[in-house]
């Protein structure tokens, strides 16, 4: 009788332990959460605002001495006006020129060059390799510098190739890549080469289907950064046929609206923000995806 109701206790004592681990998982959770939701408002307000101050009237927008968090008559009419007072149409199209073929021939380069360092066998590999990183190292003034002199030298200021040509490779996507082709077993490289298999055809049919994720995550980061390219672009060219839209931002600021029309500006942003946002939704997964094996070695 004495175990049975020892047995009973012990019971009774496991399942106070489990309730309160439940209690306190789940108030842990709603902090979570709440810090969370706490976070996303603060990310995401600058996106509301921006938006929202897109569709109020310049003249709604001037009588506000407090402003508003939302406004009871939106308009379109500043999105109009995006397009009609600059060349918003041919800054986008420029900006798509320059953003894929810059991503294209990078993509390539550093495929090439990350195969070459992550399974060629040649003389001084890792030297190079080492003095490949310490360029990480050098300030971006400098290379825009230098850049500039190289380009200007070889005439080819206000030209796509200009605008192009320094930004086909990147050391750290090299880097990223090279780590995850480290990560395929040598048994494949090695079979495929008994079958009479060249290196790149290897290259093709396996290591770049196994690394698929991380070459979209690269794809992703490097359209991000030529949309968003504003330095270079703003100093090779003064020509406007040949402006992105980061460029056209600062002419639509100094030649379009005004520097009061802040609503229109608004408007310009959002278009020009709005293919990035989708971009993030449609891959966000696979770009998580491919960091995270980026950043997992073995």
């Amino acid at each position: 009788m004495d175990r049975w109701q020892e047995w009973g206790n012990k019971v009774t004592d496991y399942g106070e332990i489990e309730k309160r681990a439940k209690t306190r998982k789940t108030a842990l959770n709603t902090i979570t959460y709440i810090l969370l939701v706490f976070w996303a408002v603060i990310v995401l307000f600058p996106f509301y605002w921006m938006i929202l101050t897109s569709v109020k009237s310049y003249s709604a927008y001037n009588s506000e001495y407090i402003p508003a968090f939302f406004t009871l008559s939106p308009t379109l009419q500043n999105y109009a006006d995006a397009f009609t007072a600059v060349p918003l149409g041919r800054y986008f199209a420029n900006t798509v020129i320059f953003t894929v073929v810059t991503t294209a021939i990078m993509l390539v380069v550093i495929t090439l060059a990350a195969f070459a360092i992550a399974r060629l066998d040649f003389r001084g590999k890792n030297i190079a390799f080492v003095i490949f990183l310490s360029l990480m190292m050098i300030p971006n003034e400098l290379v825009i510098i230098t850049n500039f002199v190289t380009v200007t030298n070889l005439d080819m200021r206000n030209t796509f190739p200009g605008l192009i040509l320094p930004s086909v490779t990147s050391v750290f996507y090299i880097y990223l890549l090279k780590e995850n082709f480290e990560q395929i077993p040598d048994s494949l490289y090695y079979a495929a080469k008994v079958d009479g298999t060249s290196d790149l055809k290897y290259l093709l049919r396996v290591m770049i289907p196994i690394s698929k994720p991380t070459l979209i995550t690269i794809t992703i980061l490097k359209v991000i950064e030529c949309w968003n390219s504003y330095v270079w672009p703003r100093l090779i060219t003064d020509d406007e046929n040949y402006f992105l839209v980061s460029n056209g931002i600062q002419e639509i600021r100094e030649n379009g609206f005004g520097r009061e029309n802040i609503p229109a500006m608004m408007a310009a942003v959002v278009v020009i923000s709005l293919p990035l946002i989708i971009l993030f939704l449609i891959f966000r997964k696979k770009a998580m995806a491919g960091v995270s094996r980026g950043g997992t070695k073995g």
